[in-house]
């Protein structure tokens, strides 16, 4: 719960979609909150990502963040991209009508071990560096204002040990098959 700031210790055991729903509806009762608790799957996917005009990608895994680009590009929806791990963060968005996908970037899994948040242990505060930037991203989008771009094409990265940041370009694989 430490990274978590949407539970308290008596939503232990209940759905973390349906404690978050409710947390957010406490606090602004006015607003309309969706909660799928249901594991995403290639199945279900599609028909959640369908109502939605941006995807955000919070998830700690690979073969999670794969299946999101993938049905994002197919859906023709953007996605903001967040990865932490360690001392280390990542976010871009991903929008392949104005740029690369998450596979151009990755075009497949690491090979190896790689641990996700569970098991490597994440900064709570790295976390919510990262997710007020991929809401920052959101909001870029939304606003849709020729004054700021959202991260396209770029993947800005922080070193949280030294605070210094990066952005770094990324290219449109033309080879990638899922995107091009």
């Amino acid at each position: 719960l430490h990274r978590q700031i949407l539970f308290g210790a008596d939503d232990t055991g209940k759905p973390k979609a349906l404690a978050a729903r409710d947390r957010l509806h406490a606090l602004n009762p006015a607003i309309t909150l969706h909660a799928h608790d249901a594991e995403l799957t290639d199945e279900n996917a599609p028909g959640l990502f369908a109502s939605y005009d941006i995807i955000i990608d919070g998830t700690d895994n690979f073969p999670a963040k794969f299946l999101i680009n993938d049905v994002a590009v197919k859906l023709g929806k953007p996605v903001v991209y967040g990865a932490i791990q360690g001392f280390d963060g990542q976010v871009s968005v991903f929008d392949a009508a104005h740029g690369p996908c998450y596979r151009c970037l990755y075009p497949e899994s690491p090979r190896g071990q790689v641990q996700n948040c569970a098991e490597a242990g994440v900064i709570g505060a790295l976390a919510g560096i990262a997710g007020t930037m991929q809401a920052m991203e959101a909001i870029k989008l939304i606003a849709a204002h020729h004054s700021f771009a959202p991260l396209r094409g770029t993947l800005w990265m922080i070193d949280a040990k030294t605070m210094e940041t990066r952005i770094l370009a990324i290219r449109k694989n033309p080879d990638c098959p899922v995107c091009s």
